[in-house]
């Protein structure tokens, strides 16, 4: 008599963030529309909003659970934008 097999039991999330993590970024204001279509392509791993689109900084809102994810994405994504990473100014110093 073959056995079935029984699906995994889906592992307990974790409770909600009370805050989203962020991160602002500097690119080159020419490549803020490739960071849109790269970011899109990663689906609900960030948001961002232009800071000043003069200067080419981005804020970035992504999930504490997801902060691994999230700097794998970014160290990736180094290869084909050139990023400069900004102090958040909301940090303590």
């Amino acid at each position: 008599m073959a056995r079935r097999k029984r699906k995994p039991r889906p592992r307990p999330l974790p409770p909600p963030p009370e805050n989203s993590s962020r991160m602002y970024i500097q690119i080159a204001p020419s490549d803020i529309a490739i960071f849109r279509f790269l970011m899109e392509a990663v689906e609900n791993l960030a948001l961002f909003t232009i800071a000043d689109r003069f200067k080419g900084i981005l804020l970035l809102r992504y999930s504490p659970h997801q902060e691994r994810e999230f700097r794998e994405f970014m160290n990736g994504l180094k290869q084909e934008i050139d990023i400069k990473f900004l102090p958040n100014p909301s940090d303590p110093a």
